[in-house]
């Protein structure tokens, strides 16, 4: 874990969940596992918000506990998962993802499910479907069985998974939190057992409930009577059972990284060739989706004949042409698709390490041309080309007077992008009898970069907070008069009083909120962009470790 990761994680903690969230979890990412007592004491929190904090935590699944490292009896140590807190950063993508894929209903479970860290099925249909009855039309409401179906469809394709079962322990340390209310991730040092079991470490990871649930979604109360109306018969029907009480269900993000590794793949198929290919590489990704492990380095073979059968119905191509694809696809330097047999028409399976190595080099270059400029970048794809080259030898294969590949090799030596390596002739490393040659290796180049993103991402969330901090005033004077209009319009308050309530913000205030949401708009934006590179690198990172098991 860097300096960077840590100083995003520190940002995400708290524009999320708040300052005193923000100390605690930085303080476990910097410090490793603490027990409570050391936690408060090293933080100076009191012990209550602590005992909060860790619950937050863990309510998210950022946060893990286990027995102490001194034996039975010793306190319970508390750990913070870097990796987890930075998929803070990719929410907006998860909820984009389920709302192409499933429409408004699996928008909205997505989103619940993220700001709740964990539901039952039963509180989450119900939360969904309050909430698209009160955007839709007056007399009009959303089944609670429209939202289950949408929700089991969620857990069929592996997008949700039931939280993990925690397993008993001896009670140990009496200072630790309670437990938030949840069997799923309680925080009481009593059910503390090492290692935390995973989602799929049991049978029934997958499996739906039989939910009770019979009704519609209710339309939210206006006024503070319908209000206190509401939270009464809310807290009234919370007392009812529906036959899924204790089982908790979270968010699978392993799924949808997943998913967005094959859109990547697809999308380069797609700009690299045309649109036939980059459906026969859909067709199978899609078919080996069950069948292939998440760190396998390529899908599980397919027959030419299987994958005719199995493109889509508007892709009327014949056999033969069929063939010529996967051809032109086995012969394509970014190697895709590779060839495994010739039983069955062929057998062909899709490259997913060399495909993710492959963009994540074109990444590289593609940061080195706009940073230095395309003779650079020709120097940089040269050297990955050809693995080792003398000074000489770029000059002459990149065709750059000497003068000038001189300084753009050692610019890019001095950002590391660039290495040197000596050989020597004899023993004494004499320079006169050395060769000196360039190299690039991918592997670490790819890493640093990864680095310069996370530093990215944080100094765009500063800048964002920054920007919100300085127009602060100007921003509750225009949320107070948007929630005056709201009110005047549900009460059919008339056109001249809307329009006097609208001019209570002066022109120069309006033209400067403009300008701040272009602002905002445009850093959310960057920090999406960036996201994607820093996603396309962790993979080529990940698949790379999995390689080298």
């Amino acid at each position: 874990m860097t300096a960077q990761e840590v100083r995003l994680c520190g940002l995400l903690l708290q524009e999320h969940f708040g300052d005193v969230v923000e100390k605690v979890g930085t303080h476990l990412l910097r410090s490793g596992a603490q027990n409570l007592r050391t936690i408060i004491h090293e933080t100076g929190t009191p012990l209550d918000l602590a005992k909060k904090s860790l619950c937050v935590l863990m309510q998210h699944g950022a946060c893990v506990f286990s027995l102490g490292r001194k034996g039975p009896g010793s306190p319970v140590e508390y750990r913070t998962s870097c990796e987890r807190i930075l998929r803070i950063l990719r929410y907006p993508r998860y909820i984009y993802t389920a709302k192409t894929l499933y429409g408004d209903t699996g928008e909205l479970i997505i989103e619940e499910l993220l700001q709740r860290g964990h539901m039952t099925m039963s509180s989450t249909v119900k939360t969904v479907a309050d909430r698209l009855t009160h955007s839709m039309e007056e007399g009009r409401s959303m089944e609670y069985s429209e939202v289950s179906s949408a929700f089991s469809n969620l857990v069929e394709t592996h997008f949700l998974q039931r939280c993990p079962p925690v397993a008993e322990a001896a009670p140990v340390d009496s200072t630790a939190p309670a437990a938030p209310g949840t069997s799923s991730t309680p925080a009481a040092p009593a059910n503390a057992a090492p290692p935390p079991p995973t989602p799929e470490s049991f049978t029934d990871c997958y499996k739906v409930p039989h939910v009770t649930l019979i009704g519609r979604g209710k339309r939210r109360c206006s006024s503070e009577d319908g209000e206190d109306q509401r939270n009464a018969k809310k807290a009234k029907l919370d007392t009812e059972t529906h036959g899924d009480e204790g089982i908790y269900w979270q968010v699978n993000f392993e799924r949808f990284h997943l998913h967005f590794r094959d859109q990547t793949i697809i999308s380069a198929v797609a700009n690299k060739l045309d649109q036939t290919s980059s459906e026969i590489v859909r067709t199978m990704l899609r078919m080996s989706e069950v069948t292939t492990p998440p760190s396998a380095t390529c899908t599980q073979a397919l027959s030419a004949n299987e994958i005719f059968r199995s493109l889509p119905p508007n892709y009327s191509i014949s056999r033969p042409i069929l063939d010529q694809y996967l051809t032109l696809l086995v012969d394509d330097p970014m190697e895709f698709v590779g060839k495994s047999g010739d039983s069955g028409g062929g057998m062909y399976v899709v490259n997913l390490h060399r495909a993710l190595a492959n963009l994540a080099r074109a990444t590289l270059e593609s940061v080195v041309q706009e940073r230095f400029g395309s003779r650079s970048a020709r120097i940089f794809r040269l050297l990955l080309r050809k693995r080792h080259l003398e000074q000489k030898q770029v000059e002459d294969f990149a065709m750059i007077p000497a003068k000038e590949a001189k300084d753009m090799l050692y610019t890019l030596l001095s950002e590391n992008l660039v290495q040197l390596q000596e050989i020597p002739k004899t023993p004494d490393h004499a320079p006169s009898r050395t060769f000196y040659l360039y190299t690039v290796n991918q592997l670490p180049t790819a890493r640093m970069l990864l680095q310069n993103c996370y530093k990215t991402v944080a100094n765009l969330i500063e800048r964002r907070l920054f920007e919100t901090k300085e127009s602060k005033r100007l921003l509750e004077k225009s949320q107070r008069i948007e929630a005056i209009l709201a009110s005047l319009q549900a009460s059919g308050a008339e056109p001249e009083q809307l329009t006097e309530v609208e001019e209570m913000i002066t022109a120069p205030e309006r033209q400067q909120l403009e300008s701040l949401r272009h602002h905002i708009n445009k850093l959310d934006s960057a920090e999406n962009q960036v996201d994607e590179t820093i996603f396309l690198l962790e993979s080529y990172v990940n698949s790379t470790a999995a390689v080298a098991r």
